[in-house]
């Protein structure tokens, strides 16, 4: 029998392998379609501020929502890993002036100005990345813990108002993924076709 950490790093490179075949032209179609179920079923009037990340091996481009949430008055902040706190993350405001470095990942991150962090319990939204989900939204992530680190904190705080939504491919989608004791599940994910609730 495969043990669990094998058997989920072979689904994490078989669903990136996936997402990396699709072509520049279905990339953009989908960033326009998750773009406009994001604006019709995730976004409520009073959407002010939220937490994104710039798209990476394959990841559904998050361009073009950028974009318009800028072009809507909404506030994007990005990911940036925490400088003393390891495993974790801040997240800053990003803007079509935010001055990019690249990270110990290679990933495009603003350079840290603590002055434009805000917590993430103040988001509207939290969308997250990820490889792979199933029909239970149990999320496979890169491996890092970094956005489980995160949900973690935010469920965990009674006050935050924060939704918590995954965005996929609709190729993303497994039947079932092995879970282990520190994942935590989403309430939703969002592909080009549907919003999942759960």
């Amino acid at each position: 029998m495969m043990r669990t950490s094998t058997l989920r790093q072979a689904l994490r490179e078989s669903f990136r392998r996936k997402r990396l075949s699709l072509s520049t032209e279905q990339q953009t179609q989908f960033a326009k379609e998750i773009t406009e179920q994001a604006h019709s079923t995730v976004f409520q009037a009073d959407t002010k501020k939220i937490g994104l990340y710039l798209s990476f091996d394959g990841e559904l481009d998050t361009n073009i929502l950028i974009q318009s949430c800028w072009h809507k008055g909404v506030e994007v902040y990005i990911p940036v890993l925490h400088p003393f706190s390891s495993g974790h993350l801040l997240f800053q405001r990003y803007t079509d002036k935010t001055q990019m470095i690249r990270n110990k990942y290679g990933i495009n991150e603003p350079k840290l100005d603590v002055t434009a962090t805000l917590p993430c319990n103040q988001l509207d939204i939290l969308f997250t990345p990820l490889v792979a989900f199933d029909k239970l939204g149990n999320r496979l992530g890169m491996g890092g813990g970094f956005y489980d680190r995160t949900l973690s904190l935010l469920l965990q705080n009674d006050s935050s108002k924060t939704r918590i939504v995954g965005l996929a491919h609709n190729l993303q989608l497994s039947e079932t993924l092995p879970v282990e004791a520190w994942d935590i599940p989403l309430p939703a994910v969002l592909t080009p076709s549907r919003l999942y609730e759960f």
